[in-house]
């Protein structure tokens, strides 16, 4: 039998839509329909348009010539080709799962959520039996976590969310990430505002309620009360002839910890939950970071299909090729199924914090479709903000501004150490604008705050505030020649209270940290019975034994404490100048590395002007 052949302008076009991106040349155009670029040109000189193979199609050409080929023609801007055609794959692979009931289950994600200080991150460190709250600024969990646990044979993937009211975008994620809430209410305090949002958020995702009533071992303990004040809201206690598990239990104390593992297995099974661990992964981005050993770090959630070392990832404006995945227990693995959480290592740049991810085809196309994102981020934040950059002021003029009668603008460059406090910032920021006074954003970032952020505050007139980031000595130095004020802050509540106060010009007198003395950390001893110790080559100021130090990991506070031992050769010494070397033991920390720098600071009150 003969097989026909065919001449270009005989070829079938491609069935279904083909997408085009406007402004496609004919060189780029022809083999989409499966003709050349002579055959487009040759097209349109007969409708009387004269192009060339390298000149840009307008929207009108592009669709004449499929009308005439009789394709199906999908116009997108430049850029976007590589993202809907992502997209079609992944909804071509949606509609492959039909049928759910075949598919293997998986582990439950359950999310853990509740007012602050109600007792979330120690019932945690229960349920997995590390201590994870110790360190926290403020007492309050301003990251989240994700962690999985084994218990008879089956896994469990916690979710940690900060309960303070700045971050309800990341408590908003959890819950759509979620198959369970479980919502700590304390006995002795009962519902608060952010149990109520934490319950809405659930709702609104529609996932079961499991409620964890915490504190029990307390004097003015009250479950009742509580279980009352949560009828209220519509969760009515089996108890009570509801469908709303409750479990009284104390984290301090571990009472009822096995009980309540126990009844989120029970709720799990009911819910039947399955996914394919076939296919392309894809799952949610939440949390991201930039380590200075590391590069950028994402921590993800595997939702469906498994997630592989060496797969081609696109998570938002952020791609690559997975360079090692770490699980919850800080093992490097090879893959992660649905439900895994796991820290990716290998993309371009630090992803946003409740992205979806997904992996591409291949590292071309992940490549194309992050550098559009990132394009259209760009560019929608450039336009957000230049309104309201272009007259700003600094945080120490503002009011002057205001009492002039004027509409102040507030420019800020905001750095902090992860994606997800990052975002809770500018959130919490936005909220304190009223209609006298608006906030620019020239910047925000992660990663602690360089000569560049300097300079650019300096042309814009912007106030730089650090969230849990320092400036290093050169970043430090710059800023006082050009008059740029620098604020930096490790909890939330602070930050905001100063800013709020700056606008009504009512800054009180504070606490400013002067920094006394800077040492880079060149060698790590180990020493037995004592630990780490870091030798030093004091590089500004003067280190004192007894004073107050931060720890800098690339500009990032890792730890903070004292100083409990210095050592110039074999003897204990008092200070150290800059210009020599030391040793330095740290009062409980023993983390160290070469390259980390030591600060120290000391405060001094000043009455602000």
């Amino acid at each position: 039998m003969d097989v026909p052949t065919y001449t270009p302008a005989e070829a079938p076009v491609p069935e279904g839509e083909i997408v085009v991106e406007r402004g496609s040349t004919p060189q780029q155009l022809g083999p989409k329909f499966n003709r050349t670029a002579a055959d487009v040109v040759r097209f349109l000189l007969q409708q009387g348009e004269m192009v060339t193979a390298t000149q840009s199609l307008s929207d009108d050409m592009i669709e004449l010539f499929a009308l005439d080929v009789g394709a199906e023609v999908s116009l997108v801007d430049p850029g976007q080709e590589q993202e809907v055609e992502l997209q079609r794959v992944l909804d071509i692979e949606d509609d492959e799962d039909v049928d759910t009931s075949d598919l293997p289950h998986r582990a439950p994600v359950i999310t853990v959520m509740g007012h602050v200080d109600h007792g979330k991150t120690k019932l945690l460190d229960q349920i997995r039996n590390a201590n994870v709250v110790a360190g926290e600024a403020g007492g309050i969990t301003q990251h989240i976590g994700a962690y999985q646990v084994h218990l008879d044979g089956h896994d469990l993937t916690f979710i940690d969310t900060p309960g303070h009211e700045a971050f309800t975008a990341m408590r908003a994620r959890g819950a759509e990430s979620t198959d369970i809430v479980v919502l700590v209410v304390a006995a002795d305090d009962g519902v608060m505002p952010q149990t109520i949002e934490a319950i809405q958020h659930a709702k609104a995702a529609e996932v079961p309620i499991v409620v964890a009533v915490n504190k029990i071992d307390r004097e003015n303990a009250d479950p009742n009360r509580v279980l009352q004040q949560l009828t209220e809201h519509d969760l009515v206690p089996e108890a009570w002839g509801g469908d709303t598990v409750v479990c009284e239990v104390s984290a301090l104390e571990n009472i009822g910890i096995d009980a309540l593992l126990e009844n989120l297995l029970v709720v799990a099974e009911v819910e039947d939950l399955r996914a394919t661990a076939d296919g392309r992964a894809r799952g949610a981005v939440l949390e991201a970071h930039l380590d200075m050993g590391r590069g950028p770090v994402a921590t993800v959630l595997v939702q469906r299909g498994t997630l592989r070392v060496g797969d081609p990832l696109v998570a938002g404006p952020a791609w690559g090729r997975i360079r090692a995945l770490v699980n919850d227990r800080g093992e490097q693995v090879r893959e992660a199924g649905p439900s895994t959480p796991v820290e990716v290592l290998g993309l371009s740049d630090v992803a946003q914090a409740g992205d979806s991810f997904v992996v591409a085809p291949d590292e071309r196309k992940a490549k194309a479709v992050a550098e559009t994102r990132e394009r259209w981020h760009r560019e929608a934040s450039r336009a957000r903000d230049a309104s309201v950059m272009s007259h700003g002021a600094r945080l120490e003029d503002i009011f002057a501004q205001i009492q002039a009668g004027e509409q102040a603008t507030l420019n800020l460059i905001v750095k902090a150490d992860v994606q997800g406090s990052l975002e809770a910032v500018i959130e919490s920021l936005r909220k304190l604008e009223r209609p006298e006074v608006r906030i620019g954003f020239v910047l925000r970032g992660v990663g602690g705050i360089t000569e560049s952020d300097i300079q650019l505050a300096a042309t814009s007139s912007a106030t730089i505030i650090g969230f849990n980031v320092r400036p290093g000595r050169q970043a430090r130095e710059l800023a006082e020649l050009e008059d740029v004020e620098i604020r930096t802050y490790e909890v939330i509540y602070k930050l905001l209270e100063d800013i709020e106060a700056a606008m009504v010009g009512m800054l009180a007198p504070e606490f400013e940290e002067v920094v006394t003395g800077e040492a880079e950390v060149r060698e790590v001893f180990r020493v037995p019975r004592i630990g780490s110790v870091a030798g030093c080559f004091v590089q500004s100021g003067t280190i004192s034994r007894g004073s107050k130090v931060r720890f800098l990991r690339d500009g990032t506070i890792i730890w903070k404490g004292e100083i409990s031992s210095l050592r110039r050769f074999k003897d204990d010494v008092k200070d150290v100048a800059s210009g020599f070397e030391c040793g330095v033991g740290l009062s409980d920390f023993q983390d160290l590395k070469q390259g980390d720098v030591i600060e120290t600071f000391e405060l001094r009150e000043i009455p602000r002007v």
